[in-house]
């Protein structure tokens, strides 16, 4: 970061630090919110249930526009219906609250009524407010809206996506609650000196050393599908501490956002993402689920409302700019990779695990955890913590059992979850939640068996932190 924009926005960073530790104060437990959170690679499936228009709606009719089509698959890329839809309510026309640390943002109709929507936009100020975050009359927007990752869109595509908004959606004459944070969040002036620290101006450039393959698929990470918005920690002004593998380590090194993990994306000391095979990768994206994980939380609607429109080759690409970040010299992951192996022989070596063979003989007294685990686990994960095959997840070897940070898991064990539901695999299996029946202590016990089990090298969990994500949960996962 240049030293200009650090002492052009020091006044601004100042103001916010403070506001910040009084807004913080004042919340009440949910996390940061961006347009489209993810996390990947799951023991179970999402509890957050997807847009219910996106999952109902029948598919819009095609144009004869190659332009409006190649915008409308612009737009699936970006997610931008999981945001700017509330549920039951109109496609794109907005009223979606999102808690925050520093207040609720409602989205805003991006509809193409003149009124209500963005129908009065010119082009120009279309392309202003997705890659500056300044609307059509001025004001500037929260980074809630990931425009500093659309920043990243090429003319070509902003143009595919105005003619997409403007010809190809229904418009919406409803206009969503205005956005009301308290003071001083509510100085959208105080958004320039943001923008001057955290937004990078410019459409993606492309990496000569790399191939087409790879800078396309960092080219839809970045940008449209800003997956850094959600998979990179955050400062306490909200913004990414890292847009681009350019920029550090930290980009894509997972984070805690909205009652979630959303995993590390790139090759870190635990599995990950990047250590998948390309089929994998590909197969998670299409259908939420492959022969040992599944999707859940924020990550559901990504995949049912985005990625899985999404062609088999820009997966792949996807796929293969993943498999780099981080990868020891330059070294990317295949199907016959070291991780992938390693999670290959936990698999098989799991039916003769110590663990495997206590909990099938039923010698497991004075191991609380394996206890919970044999009455409440056992019969969809198996003995062997083997699952069954893109229905109940494998937890031997798995990337969100392995994890540094438990919180998914927690979340998953007391509220449950279910599958997104795509085309290749239409079925939403969920998982049951059994916060209303296992104590802080008994969650605890069963993760942390699970986490030293078949194999696997995951932490210790203890019941101070089932707490803190069961105080963040509705009235059903409260202690019993």
């Amino acid at each position: 970061m240049s030293a200009r924009r650090v002492y052009g926005g020091v006044a601004v960073a100042v103001v916010l630090l403070g506001a910040g530790a009084w807004a913080v104060a004042q919340k009440s437990g949910e996390q940061s919110e961006a347009p489209a959170a993810a996390a990947s690679a799951s023991m179970a499936a999402p509890a957050s249930a997807p847009v219910a228009m996106a999952a109902a709606a029948p598919a819009p009719a095609a144009s004869a526009d190659p332009v409006l089509e190649h915008g409308r698959y612009l737009a699936r890329a970006g997610d931008c219906v999981s945001c700017h839809t509330a549920p039951g309510k109109p496609a794109f026309g907005g009223g979606l609250p999102m808690k925050t640390p520093f207040g609720t943002i409602v989205s805003t109709n991006i509809s193409p009524d003149p009124q209500a929507g963005i129908g009065a936009y010119t082009e120009a100020e279309f392309a202003r407010a997705l890659r500056e975050g300044i609307a059509r009359d001025g004001h500037r927007l929260y980074p809630a809206m990931p425009y500093p990752s659309f920043a990243r869109v090429n003319d070509e595509d902003m143009h595919a996506l105005f003619t997409f908004f403007r010809n190809g959606v229904q418009p919406v004459a409803q206009k969503p609650p205005a956005t009301d944070l308290p003071w001083p969040f509510s100085m959208r002036s105080l958004m320039i000196g943001w923008n001057w620290i955290y937004l990078d101006k410019g459409v993606y450039q492309g990496d000569a050393a790399r191939s087409a393959e790879w800078n396309r698929g960092a080219y839809l990470v970045q940008g449209l599908g800003h997956c850094g918005d959600c998979h990179t920690p955050r400062s306490m002004l909200g913004g990414v501490k890292a847009a681009s593998e350019r920029k550090g380590e930290v980009y894509l090194s997972g984070a805690v956002i909205d009652g979630w993990y959303a995993q590390p994306l790139r090759h870190t000391d635990r599995p990950t993402m990047a250590q998948w095979s390309s089929e994998d990768i590909v197969q998670y994206l299409q259908s939420g689920r492959t022969s040992h994980t599944a999707a859940f939380g924020a990550m559901v609607d990504v995949v049912q409302n985005s990625t899985q429109h999404l062609s088999t080759q820009d997966l792949q690409a996807v796929a293969v700019y993943l498999q780099s970040l981080g990868a020891k010299d330059g070294a990317q992951a295949s199907s016959t990779s070291t991780p992938q192996a390693t999670q290959a022989s936990l698999l098989a070596a799991a039916p003769q695990h110590p663990s495997a063979l206590a909990l099938r003989n039923g010698t497991v007294e004075g191991n609380s955890g394996a206890m919970v685990y044999l009455n409440n686990c056992n019969a969809c994960h198996r003995s062997d913590g083997t699952g069954a095959d893109k229905t109940f997840p494998a937890l031997a070897g798995n990337s969100v059992v392995n994890a540094k940070d438990p919180t998914s898991l927690i979340r998953l064990v007391l509220a449950g979850s279910a599958m997104p539901s795509t085309a290749k695999a239409p079925s939403p299996i969920a998982m049951p939640d059994f916060g209303w029946r296992l104590t802080d202590a008994d969650v605890a016990s069963v993760l942390s068996f699970a986490r030293s089990s078949w194999g696997n090298q995951g932490d210790a969990v203890t019941p101070a932190q089932v707490a803190k994500v069961r105080d963040t949960l509705k009235p059903v996962a409260k202690n019993p």
